[in-house]
């Protein structure tokens, strides 16, 4: 008999997002880290959400969570209006973006109360939210087998103590290129890797977009490719997608030890390349298990020097 799959923690946010690309334009579709990571992790695995939203998010979107099995008993429904970003992408790649309005509503008094059900969580991620939130989360669960955080830029300008603080207390860091050499201080992203892993994680994870991700241990370091693609509709999400099908496929193997570790950044590659496909989250929540499946053995082939050998062995 299968061993059972481990439920995940995620904290983060839901959001209403208003995208303009050089082409199309969307307002008040589903968004949010929370979001993107819950439907893309459950593809793999159960998922407890928590986060925080106002009476005005469509039902729909609560139907949306719940068909695909995730748990809102630590959803939070507030007076008042959901969290709402606005942004604008350009460039041949859409490789450009600048953020045009950002309203918090409920989300500005945000406090994430773990239900007690939650707190044995072995599978937890802290999504990009304010550090001071992400460290209550950790006061909340007990001891974790693999908890990982994510940070932006905006954290790394006003919030460093805070960010260093979160470093000590988790297993992984996922950052972008630039945040990592931000926060590092170092031009290279091995020096920077160093620097993080410093602080104490077990491993951190270079997210790099259409390059693919790097994951750097104190013994090695790993490079799983992108998925190429034809046409990029909509990039938002995409990392919290990545960090999603990363943590699925985790909790589905039952254990963090660097060859899950490579196969699920491989996963995670596979659910971002999903989420650009199109606006929201809708591209995603279309795919099959067929579909993630066939897209994986891509990416081997792209890394194999023997594939029929590497597929077999799956």
């Amino acid at each position: 008999m299968a061993a059972p799959t481990h439920p995940i923690l995620v904290v983060g946010s839901v959001a209403l997002d208003a995208v303009r690309t050089t082409q199309e334009m969307v307002i008040d579709v589903l968004g949010g880290s929370a979001s993107f990571f819950s439907l893309a992790a459950g593809m793999f695995a159960p998922v407890r959400l928590v986060a925080v939203v106002g009476e005005d998010l469509p039902k729909e979107h609560h139907a949306l969570f719940r068909e695909r099995g995730i748990d809102l008993e630590g959803l939070q429904v507030k007076p008042g209006k959901t969290f709402r970003w606005s942004a604008r992408y350009s460039g041949p790649r859409l490789e450009s973006r600048v953020t045009l309005d950002t309203q918090l509503n409920v989300f500005a008094d945000f406090h994430p109360q773990l239900p007690d059900k939650y707190r044995d969580s072995r599978f937890v991620f802290l999504a990009n939210i304010q550090p001071a939130l992400q460290l209550e989360v950790l006061d909340q669960v007990g001891d974790a087998d693999f908890i990982a955080c994510d940070t932006m830029k905006l954290w790394l300008d006003t919030e460093m103590a805070g960010v260093e603080r979160l470093f000590r207390r988790v297993h992984c860091v996922l950052m972008n290129d630039e945040e990592a050499m931000q926060f590092s201080g170092e031009n290279f992203l091995p020096a920077a890797a160093r620097v993080i892993l410093s602080y104490g994680p077990r491993c951190v994870i270079i997210k790099r977009g259409e390059v693919g991700s790097l994951l750097f241990t104190r013994e090695r370091v790993f490079a799983a490719p992108a998925l190429p693609l034809e046409t990029v509709r909509d990039p938002t999400g995409a990392g919290d997608a990545f960090a999603g099908g990363l943590f699925g496929a985790l909790a589905r193997a039952g254990h963090a030890e660097e060859p899950a570790l490579r196969q699920a950044m491989l996963y995670g590659n596979v659910l971002g390349s999903l989420a650009v496909e199109d606006f929201s989250v809708r591209r995603m929540v279309k795919a099959d298990a067929a579909e993630i499946e066939r897209r994986l053995s891509t990416l081997v082939r792209m890394i194999s020097l023997d594939e029929d050998h590497v597929l077999k062995g799956r």
